[in-house]
């Protein structure tokens, strides 16, 4: 192999082997861009645009794509990408810090202007210069919060790309070129418009037939609001609190945040009672959400309001090992709601919503069956049944209990600290951070078992838990803006253990990048009644 070639140059030796367009490639086992320059021995996977790292620079492209479309099309105006949807990313346009109002004469024009630049394959050029060359162009093109973060890192040299003159920065790689970006959508939404990568006829009717989830919408909205008012809606913001040494007035206001919404639906589940409704309370959200805290929270609430709530678990219904489904490998499918048995979960929860004593099973994981033991429960009049688990927005769990019965609260990190104007932060990212932590506490699980189980986690949630969000009652969004400096100094050292001889080191790293651009938090700061020390440690909470 000849020294510098990129790794695009090696595709025609492999046209025969490959059946798919590669978008991007792992290069020992760290994603780069198809221009990457190989200088060594190298070893080289090529990944489509459907792979999960392929969607991440699909979507990266397709964002500078969307900013360059919107700068021909308005000059003057900034593009503001606040947050995921579902499949789609929420976008607003601001002029003076004013949102613009849009219609969908102007959408079209901004959908026309990208069509066009897919159709010319423009290049994405990679360059590399001095930070403060960076950080004056930027603050020439009106990119200020990446100025605030390029500011906060010191380093000498910053990586960008160029589109036809546009710069921005993306912190990961992008596609060769515009021609790769041929499935988009964009239509109006609120008083912005939502993005969608990958859109082909059979999601544009998906989308019609589903369309984005209010509730979520909102609970991501009453949090950009928190942002702006507490003057941190980015990396750059939160770096200069801590340099600034303003983040424990910063943590008490979150961690009060927290309680006022926790406190919110208390109350409303107390007014539920008074009606006469809502004796079963079910808590559920996807992984490392933070749902055992914050359901220990909820009861604490419920107690100030002259409730009493009782716990049960979920998992205690649970069938025996042998009569529990299968997935599609043959494996036991333990996240299945048909995993429990729902013929006796509602039989006895209509019992003790009539008042009745009910002997609650228990489960034992070790022998893999149902134990029937002395654990009787009786609901009075001023008690409620307290559930946490994931299956609990699924209508089908309690579907012979009379719907007002049940009072349903999702829980999910909603993530809306942005790394900057063109740059969110995953909320599965944010998950998969603190599922390392804990894990690794508390079940000494490596972080590259973590990363392996990861993809599995999420096709369970994507099956049982994201399509019942919007049947919940109340949300109560999890995340805390300081979080991820709090999480850097715990996570960094698990993730540095992923060998790089590993496929697995390719998400390590992208997790170590992200995790570098903040600056460190003590945990001493965090208090022990934070839903954070779930996953740190030192909770005043019993787990």
């Amino acid at each position: 192999m000849l020294g510098g070639e990129r790794v695009i140059d090696l595709l025609p030796r492999l046209n025969k082997e490959l059946d798919f367009k590669p978008i991007c490639a792992y290069v020992n086992n760290k994603t780069e861009d198809l221009c990457f320059p190989i200088f060594s021995p190298k070893q080289v996977e090529f990944l489509p645009a459907t792979s999960d790292t392929g969607k991440r620079v699909y979507v990266r492209s397709l964002c500078m794509l969307l900013y360059k479309a919107v700068a021909d099309t308005i000059p003057g105006v900034s593009l503001r990408i606040d947050h995921s949807m579902g499949d789609a990313h929420y976008c607003r346009l601001i002029k003076e810090e004013e949102e613009i109002s849009l219609d969908n004469a102007l959408l079209e024009k901004i959908s026309d202007r990208m069509t066009a630049l897919v159709e010319s394959d423009i290049p994405f050029k990679r360059h590399e210069r001095l930070t403060k060359d960076v950080i004056d162009m930027y603050r020439q093109q009106g990119l200020l919060a990446k100025v605030k973060l390029l500011e906060t890192l010191h380093e000498l040299y910053t990586t960008y790309y160029d589109l036809a003159g546009i710069a921005d920065g993306f912190y990961g790689p992008l596609a060769p070129s515009t021609g790769f970006l041929k499935d988009f959508y964009i239509c109006g939404y609120k008083e912005g418009f939502l993005l969608f990568p990958f859109a082909k006829e059979s999601s544009l009717k998906k989308l019609k037939d589903n369309p984005p989830g209010e509730k979520m919408f909102k609970a991501f909205t009453d949090q950009l609001r928190f942002n702006y008012m507490i003057r941190v809606t980015n990396v750059g913001d939160l770096n200069r609190a801590v340099i600034e040494k303003r983040t424990p007035g910063l943590i008490n206001v979150a961690e009060a945040m927290h309680e006022k919404l926790i406190g919110e639906i208390a109350s409303d589940i107390a007014q539920r009672r008074k009606e006469g409704d809502a004796g079963i309370i079910l808590v559920a959200g996807p992984s490392s959400s933070g749902k055992t805290t914050s359901t220990k929270r909820l009861a604490i609430h419920l107690a100030t309001n002259l409730i009493v709530p009782k716990m049960i678990s979920l998992d205690d219904y649970f069938f025996n090992r042998e009569d529990t489904p299968r997935d599609d490998d043959g494996e036991f499918d333990f996240e299945s709601l048909y995993a429990l048995d729902l013929d006796r979960l509602n039989s006895d929860l209509k019992r003790l919503l009539n008042g009745e004593e009910v002997n609650i099973p228990t489960y034992s994981f070790e022998l893999g069956r149902r134990i029937e033991k002395d654990k009787p429960l009786r609901l009075d009049k001023n008690d409620v049944l307290l559930m946490e688990g994931i299956h609990g927005l699924n209508p089908e769990l309690t579907h012979s209990i009379d719907s007002h019965k049940v009072f349903k609260v999702y829980v999910s990190a909603l993530t809306t600290l942005k790394i900057d104007s063109h740059n969110w932060i995953s909320t599965s990212d944010n998950r998969l951070l603190r599922r390392i932590v804990r894990d690794n506490k508390y079940r000494n699980t490596s972080a590259l078992e973590s990363i392996r189980r990861w993809p599995s986690v999420r096709r369970g949630e994507e099956k049982w838990i994201f399509p019942f969000s919007e049947n919940a009652d109340a949300t109560f969004n999890s995340s805390l803006i300081f979080e991820l400096g709090v999480m850097k100094e715990y996570a960094m050292p698990l993730l540095k253990e992923v060998p790089r001889d590993n496929v697995a080191y390719a998400q390590a790293y992208r997790l170590m990048k992200l995790l570098g651009y903040f600056e460190s938090i003590p945990a001493s700061q965090i208090p022990s009644t934070s839903l954070l020390r779930e996953f740190l440690g030192g909770s005043s909470f019993n787990y």
